[in-house]
């Protein structure tokens, strides 16, 4: 086997690349980043020095980034579900959709969550509550949005999904989807009912004590 991802289950970004990997099928050894396993955080670093992770390793080469992970499976790992269409344009909405939800739905919501964890001297609040207000937004916009689609870009399940699917999931954890919003809270149970996302949440499901929020009796 080839192909070596070096993650860890509870991570968004981790389960973005994994979903892409469960929806086709795409066998590789699944290395388990541990902080108590110092030999596999020691290979971890040799590879990635930014130590930032998912990290994919076939052969020679190391790719870093969930979504150049999932377009290089893409290329050297074809499946049977295209995650990126080979029209250009078509392509362009999945990679614009790609990078909204890493922006403006993962990067608030993170900050938040990163924020909690820090002692209470060294916290942001203003940047807490402008974390919460893109939110508010981008829910707002996904919502609309979401009125005419079944997934992110259109009609099939592609890239954007990979990553809209970890990322509303803690975002609602960390800030509740109104209930105003009705196209994001039944698009995000699409994505829950997904098979490949759902092998990824069972399989975070014995870390939820690490979330810092603490993680809801829920999903």
């Amino acid at each position: 086997m080839s192909l070596k991802l070096y993650a860890h289950p509870f991570s968004s970004y981790c389960q973005k690349a994994l979903t892409a990997l469960y929806e086709n099928g795409t066998p590789f050894e699944f290395r388990l980043l541990a902080h108590d396993d110092p030999r596999i955080m020691a290979e971890f670093t040799e590879l990635w020095p930014i130590r930032r992770f998912p990290v994919l390793v076939d052969g020679s080469r190391t790719v870093m980034e969930a979504s150049i992970i999932i377009e290089y499976l893409g290329l050297y790992y074809p499946g049977p579900v295209p995650l990126l269409p080979a029209d250009a344009r078509a392509a362009l909405e999945v990679r614009s959709m790609d990078r909204f939800f890493d922006n403006y739905i993962s990067t608030p919501q993170q900050k938040i969550v990163f924020d909690s964890m820090r002692p209470e001297t060294g916290r942001d609040p203003r940047g807490v509550a402008d974390a919460r207000a893109m939110l508010d937004t981008a829910y707002a916009w996904l919502d609309k949005t979401m009125a005419g689609r079944e997934w992110a870009a259109g009609d099939a399940f592609s890239l954007a999904d990979c990553g809209a699917a970890p990322f509303l999931f803690y975002a609602d954890w960390t800030h509740a989807i109104d209930p105003a919003f009705a196209h994001v809270r039944a698009y995000r149970a699409r994505l829950l009912a997904r098979p490949s996302f759902a092998r990824a949440v069972d399989e975070a499901r014995p870390y939820r004590s690490f979330f810092p929020l603490g993680a809801p009796d829920r999903d």
